[in-house]
């Protein structure tokens, strides 16, 4: 009863710029709206992530580049597997947005309306910081099969046709994978995955929370689609700066061949290390266009779908609620 009591108080009390005060949305609710805004949003932007990982991929080794920028990625893909080889790995994406997203987006959400004050202040910036590493790893733990069937779909149209893979969708590939090279396979580069995930959140998150708090502090911006929008562009550009190194490794780590049963890398410091020595300190930004390109409209129609979904929502559940009391 008591906590039933602080929810109706924060609510009662928020700020009256925002339309869905925190803790006004249950706990089940935000973990299901986190995941549908993740999976309508990776409709839009899985061409770009495909790209990504071809951009990050190329010049492995130290070998000759195999695409000099992002639109040249985008013309061979079209030219050597069709329009349509732009979405391989969609499933996976998709799956990846149905675990990840669900789990990140709603122990974030969760955390967050469990650590605003009574009177629906929100929590500082370091709380903030702190909820969004727990949301990334728990998500990324969850995730990390769907991502690892994800990467290998994505990238299998580059190799020569008798060592692609083949995989048909995202449960056939965690299943040959699972089959082929046991079960622990699916979390091979968990732990690059999880810090990539503590480090995009962290960033993410937080910054997205707090840069959406300032601006409803101007007379400017209320709690709408431009806030939204001009919040998420600023959290998308420093996400992109923070996490393409420990990206860039996670990649490389998850497509790594066995050779003579000796692995490519040790592991993500090692990934960085021969990275930087064979390509060059700004190799770890390799890929920053598709990235950001990529990063930046996820995290704008990520937080934009979310919010849109969190309005309708609350409004059918206070419309629902007056209904009954009347």
């Amino acid at each position: 009863m008591a906590k039933t009591d602080n929810r109706e108080r924060k609510i009662a009390v928020s700020s009256p710029k925002s339309v869905v005060p925190p803790g006004a949305i249950p706990r089940g609710a935000n973990f299901f709206l986190g995941g549908m805004a993740g999976c309508t949003a990776v409709f839009i932007t899985q061409p770009l992530d495909l790209v990504k990982t071809r951009m990050q991929l190329s010049g492995e080794g130290g070998k000759v580049r195999e695409h000099r920028t992002s639109f040249h990625a985008i013309a061979r893909v079209v030219r050597s597997e069709g329009v349509l080889g732009l979405y391989n790995g969609l499933s996976a994406g998709l799956f990846r947005q149905a675990t990840y997203s669900t789990t990140r987006l709603g122990v974030y959400q969760s955390l967050f309306d469990n650590f605003s004050g009574a009177d629906g202040k929100p929590p500082g910036v370091l709380t903030k910081i702190g909820i969004g590493v727990v949301a990334g790893a728990i998500g990324a733990f969850v995730g990390t099969p769907a991502e690892i069937s994800l990467i290998r779909m994505t990238s299998d149209g580059r190799l020569p046709l008798e060592q692609r893979r083949g995989y048909k969708n995202v449960f056939n590939a965690l299943f040959r994978i699972s089959r082929e090279e046991g079960i622990l396979t699916l979390w091979r580069g968990c732990g690059p995955t999880m810090v990539r995930a503590m480090v995009v959140n962290a960033a993410q998150l937080a910054t997205y929370s707090q840069a959406k708090q300032l601006l409803l502090t101007l007379d400017h911006f209320h709690d709408n689609i431009i806030c939204h929008f001009a919040a998420s562009m600023i959290s998308g550009l420093v996400t992109t700066l923070a996490s393409m190194p420990v990206d860039i490794a996670k990649t490389r780590i998850q497509t790594m061949q066995t050779i003579n049963g000796v692995p490519e890398y040790k592991g993500a410091i090692d990934v960085l290390t021969k990275l930087i020595r064979r390509e060059g300190f700004f190799s770890l930004w390799k890929g920053f266009t598709p990235y950001y390109a990529r990063l930046g409209p996820h995290t704008v129609l990520t937080f934009i779908f979310l919010e849109q979904f969190r309005m309708l929502y609350y409004g059918y559940s206070k419309r629902r609620k007056d209904g009954v009391a009347q």
